[in-house]
């Protein structure tokens, strides 16, 4: 996973969330694509990157992408992970409902066939 392109995607991510109040949605979804795009490449150095390094912004940010990344990978480690950091982020977790998120993650992974 590179690290240094996922953390500027992020700050991207941010800037256009400060400074286009209207929610600039070209911007938003180039910016998903990147997160996403990265996030899939190496789903084991990823979870890896989520268990030691990923921050509670970067953990509120990803979000956004968990349902397409759920939907793209089939990977029900990279679920669990990402879920197992709400113990860890418990304020972002309440603040961003990152447990519909995870919902709808794990929706897309039965759809796919997986019991989660």
């Amino acid at each position: 996973m590179n690290k240094e392109k996922f953390k500027e995607i992020i700050k991207e991510r941010v800037r256009i969330s400060e400074e286009c109040y209207d929610e600039w949605d070209e911007g938003i979804k180039k910016c998903w694509n990147q997160e996403i795009d990265i996030l899939i490449e190496d789903i084991p150095s990823t979870i890896i990157f989520l268990q030691n390094e990923c921050t509670a912004d970067e953990f509120s940010w990803i979000s956004e992408v968990i349902e397409d990344i759920a939907e793209i990978t089939n990977s029900h480690e990279f679920i669990d992970c990402y879920k197992n950091l709400m113990k860890k982020f418990p304020e972002e977790s309440q603040k961003y409902n990152i447990s519909g998120s995870i919902e709808y993650a794990e929706a897309a992974l039965r759809e796919e066939g997986r019991d989660v």
